[in-house]
């Protein structure tokens, strides 16, 4: 008989050793933020029913109810009172013992141990130091080099996900070829949002061409530009829109009087993600039957891009004078006023 009361006991005490605890005893006196001083009805307010029970009655979840026994997601645990940065994910283990567990805490005094004789045992409570809500209990059986198992309640804690550093670049860059590279050139460097433009030679077959070689029409080079341009001010198809409404994408290797396959239309693409959209934008331009003839623009990945020599940078507007830039590039330009005036950099 006397065996099998102290099997019973032992048992009740193994269960009293969790974080469990269903009393209600007063919160501890701790030195809490003047902001966080709520009533106990602005409290009830501004949490949950399970999270006003737990942070504030001091209440216990059911073992391995909560949303946070099994998570292993990057990010930080806060309290879920005041939203004050308690844990990492990197202190969190598997502790099987049916709540979150945690092997240490963010430096900062952020959470307060207090000695808790509730239930005829001597425990130590962790409650946040901010607001004085009230997280679980903290132990000295942690199984990594702390030796602290910090089991907490779910509803006491709030994750923040950790932010990905995988996000698409702002800056981007594409090559794109539609007959002189000088009338181009202008066009793009107009446009908001595009922080570079350059004059070069794209996707031929011999080194470092020279602009002598390349007019001969036998290297395989394209007159193109490439376009450095941030996509939060200006996306892949706006450029395109432009790109379609300053030249005439349906003659083949040739620009009005500018005739050989260094001057045909061309999109030379950086990456995948850039050829659907130039595709995409093809096929609407198609079946919307936005030109009389078909669109002959080659599509490729760029395969390389020489930058052309010093005196093309810039050509039109050191050389404005010049009768092939009034004659050829200023209508372009005109035409890019009037249509992409909400597209400029300096609005006309």
């Amino acid at each position: 008989m006397r065996i099998g009361i102290l099997l019973i006991s032992l048992v009740f005490m193994s269960c009293l050793h969790s974080c469990a605890q269903n009393g209600q005893p007063k919160l501890p006196s701790l030195q809490i933020s003047d902001s966080m001083k709520l009533t106990e009805e602005q409290w009830k307010e501004k949490l949950t029913p399970e999270q006003y029970y737990i942070l504030r009655e001091k209440g216990t979840e059911k073992p391995f109810s909560g949303k946070f026994v099994f998570t292993k997601d990057k990010g930080t645990y806060t309290c879920g009172g005041c939203g004050e940065p308690l844990f990492t994910d990197d202190m969190k283990f598997d502790s099987h013992c049916g709540w979150p567990s945690f092997d240490r805490e963010i430096a900062g005094g952020k959470i307060i141990q207090t000695e808790d004789n509730s239930y005829g045992m001597r425990r130590t409570e962790i409650t946040c130091a901010k607001c004085g809500g009230h997280l679980g209990h903290i132990f000295d059986d942690g199984p990594t080099e702390t030796g602290k198992r910090y089991c907490v309640n779910s509803g006491s804690l709030a994750f923040e996900p950790e932010k990905s550093n995988t996000s698409t670049p702002l800056l981007q860059t594409i090559v794109l070829a539609g007959g002189c590279f000088w009338c181009i050139e202008a066009v793009f460097e107009e446009l908001s949002g595009v922080s570079g433009v350059e004059s070069g030679y794209a996707n031929g077959n011999t080194e470092k061409p020279t602009y002598k070689q390349v007019c001969t029409g036998n290297t395989g080079y394209a007159e193109a530009v490439q376009i450095t341009y941030d996509t939060s001010l200006i996306s892949l198809e706006e450029l395109l829109e432009v790109f379609f409404a300053v030249h005439d994408p349906t003659t083949l290797n040739r620009q009005g009087a500018d005739v050989g396959t260094q001057y045909r239309s061309g999109i030379f693409y950086k990456n995948e993600a850039q050829r659907r959209v130039v595709e995409k934008v093809i096929a609407t331009l198609n079946k919307n039957k936005a030109f009389d003839n078909p669109i002959v623009t080659e599509v490729s990945p760029i395969k390389n891009f020489y930058k052309a020599e010093n005196y093309h940078q810039e050509y039109y507007e050191l050389n404005k004078q010049e009768p092939y830039c009034k004659m050829v590039i200023k209508p372009k330009m005109d035409k890019l006023h009037k249509i992409f005036a909400d597209k400029l950099k300096t609005k006309k």
